[in-house]
């Protein structure tokens, strides 16, 4: 699904940078830049670690075109170099964008467009020097057009017998999932029926050959919110246990197999199941792999409730959030897996996103808002999307909207984080890691630029400001081996 917290109903103008303050020192480059080291996110126990084995916090957005030609236009309404300067100004360090599956392989199994892949090349380089992580993801939402969805080729969505005698149920996003014909599709695919699995593999192996040494990459994430088929009625109550074990499981390794043929360390990330959203049980077991992510999405359903004009209220959301955070962590830990928030938001209640990204700060949970721009999208339930008023125009940016999610925020941390806090009313942040003595490059702060219109007041205890970096960061070295604490107000 994109956002939506849609899956309950199953069950301004942008402030300018501003100076960081005169004790700091004049800007340099990328800190630690080696031409040797290709920049790119793998896991180490339960974090993300950067080339240089410093711990990353991602704080991302959503980037995927639903319409054909499945890629964002070279338009202002799409995406440009303008775009990838304000992520990266604004803190965004990461993007989910939606390589879809039905633009790998349109035509085909195993028949790859290259000119697909290319125009997907552009947005990639736009984003790769601005340093901004990037997680590939064979999006889909309710399958095909044929049932109001998106995500898959053609030649992958025949319909079934005897379903095809008519024509197909399309009804509301997200209501089509529980027709009987589309739980058969998902059935199907899982149980590789006619070699779609198999197709759907192979893709994600084209996908592998052109990106695996792709500077800036934090890997692939193998399929959008799954549907668990006909048993999904039981998911509630059984967690879909037998559908893990059975179909998602197998089907997670056999593209890992596809993918590890040309790149043997891009984390592959496995998402859960689309009711996981709102009842957090998922149930993977042990990976195979040690370079495997848990991809899962936070969308409360007092947020979807707010959404449709019921006033109930979201700070049910509270309790929510701190379930679906642990449980995440939990299940990384079985996995042996690091984890990822790769879907949250899709609202412009911004009660409920600082309740969201608070959450994930408590957590040191990496997160992707849904989404970047709203891009006309045709499966959510919620139109209250995008950062924007106007896609087309950067200056309409929805102001509250943008003081919640930029957010002062450590990106990379030479050692073991250990606290981090952050207000988005007043800006004021702390930060508390141990440090790595072996790591020679200095812990990165994002300094929210929304945030301290007279300045920031910066005290480390345990170091000391060494300089700063583009896009609104300093930079921090520890004194010794005691913890390091940053405080910005």
């Amino acid at each position: 699904m994109s956002p939506r917290s849609g899956s309950f109903a199953i069950v301004a103008a942008a402030a300018a940078v501003l100076a960081f303050g005169t004790s700091l020192l004049s800007p340099v480059g990328p800190a630690g830049a080696d031409p040797a080291e290709t920049p790119r996110l793998s896991r180490e126990g339960r974090w993300l670690v950067d080339q240089y084995a410093r711990t990353v916090l991602v704080h991302g957005q959503n980037l995927v075109w639903k319409h054909d030609p499945y890629v964002p236009p070279d338009s202002a309404e799409g995406f440009t170099a303008a775009d990838a300067a304000w992520l990266a100004d604004h803190g965004f360090n990461g993007a989910r964008i939606g390589t879809l599956w039905a633009g790998v392989t349109p035509d085909a199994p195993g028949k790859v467009d290259e000119d697909y892949l290319d125009d997907w090349q552009r947005v990639i380089d736009l984003l790769a020097d601005e340093g901004i992580w990037m997680q590939y993801d064979f999006h889909q939402d309710m399958w095909h057009e044929t049932y109001g969805g998106e995500g898959v080729p053609d030649w992958a969505a025949k319909r079934p017998s005897p379903y095809n005698l008519h024509p197909p149920i399309k009804l509301s996003f997200p209501a089509t999932y529980i027709t009987p014909e589309l739980a058969t599709v998902y059935d199907n695919f899982w149980a590789n029926k006619d070699g779609v699995q198999d197709g759907w593999a192979a893709a994600w192996g084209a996908v592998a050959q052109r990106w695996g040494d792709q500077p800036y990459s934090m890997g692939y994430d193998l399929i959008n919110e799954p549907w668990a088929g006909r048993e999904w009625l039981s998911c509630p109550v059984t967690g879909c246990a037998s559908s893990y074990r059975d179909e998602f499981q197998p089907a997670y390794e056999r593209a890992t197999a596809a993918i590890r043929q040309t790149d043997p360390d891009g984390i592959v990330w496995y998402e859960s199941q689309l009711l996981a959203n709102q009842v957090p049980n998922s149930g993977f077991g042990p990976a195979n792999d040690d370079q495997v992510g848990y991809s899962w999405h936070a969308y409360c359903p007092y947020g979807y409730l707010d959404s449709q004009g019921i006033p109930v209220g979201v700070s049910g959301c509270k309790d929510y959030d701190e379930t679906h955070n642990q449980k995440a962590l939990d299940q990384a830990e079985t996995m042996g897996a690091t984890n990822l928030m790769s879907e949250f938001g899709a609202t412009d209640n911004t009660e409920l996103l600082a309740i969201d990204t608070a959450a994930a700060d408590d957590h040191f949970t990496s997160w992707m808002h849904w989404a970047y721009k709203h891009w006309d999208d045709p499966t959510t339930a919620d139109g209250a999307q995008g950062m924007f008023e106007d896609d087309a125009d950067l200056s309409t940016v929805k102001p509250e909207k943008l003081r919640t999610l930029v957010r002062t925020y450590p990106q990379a941390t030479a050692g073991t984080p250990v606290d981090l806090s952050f207000d988005p009313a007043d800006g004021a942040f702390r930060y508390t890691y141990r440090p790595a003595p072996e790591i020679d490059e200095p812990t990165e702060i994002f300094v929210s630029p929304i945030h301290y219109p007279d300045g920031a007041d910066i005290a480390v205890e345990g170091g000391r400001v060494v300089g700063r970096a583009e896009h609104n960061r300093i930079l921090v070295k520890a004194s010794g081996t005691e913890p390091v604490t940053v405080t910005i107000d």
